[in-house]
């Protein structure tokens, strides 16, 4: 299907939106309803070291630190039961698991997703950027004193 605006062919939606997908340099998840991991990107691959192949079909266990697995499923249930986010898409600082068990910090926004306006929630989707380095090295800034 193209479409044509403002007199430019432009490709068929889905396959630009795939695209896009495909080349944001934010890592983008989405798990359906009951937390099995549906959707995932080249950056999200790059952030977590899981290809594709491997994160479908998964657990966001896959790259949630047990330690946190809790509090995240209680949240996750309850967004998804009452259709309503806490963080309202505000960015929020977490830990996340990499492949090799390496803790990270990550920057998320998460959205729920729903097959029409008012309807039921289908899953969430969450927006990550990692920002360990930037986190250590406020750290270390702080534990050393410095003012910058």
């Amino acid at each position: 299907m193209t479409i044509r605006t403002h007199n430019r062919l432009l490709e068929d939606p889905s396959s630009l939106a795939e695209s896009i997908l495909e080349h944001i340099a934010d890592a983008v998840i989405y798990a359906d309803g009951t937390g099995t991991i549906r959707r995932w990107n080249a950056a999200a691959a790059d952030l977590f070291g899981h290809g594709s192949e491997e994160a479908l079909g998964q657990s966001l266990d896959l790259i949630i630190p047990e330690r946190l697995r809790p509090a995240h499923w209680r949240g996750f249930e309850a967004a998804v039961t009452s259709g309503a986010l806490k963080l309202s898409g505000r960015p929020t600082l977490t830990r996340a698991m990499h492949r090799t068990g390496r803790k990270l910090y990550v920057e998320m926004t998460f959205a729920l997703v729903t097959a029409r306006a008012g309807g039921a929630a289908r899953g969430a989707v969450a927006v990550a950027r990692d920002v360990t380095e930037r986190i250590e090295q406020q750290r270390a800034d702080s534990r050393g004193g410095h003012i910058g």
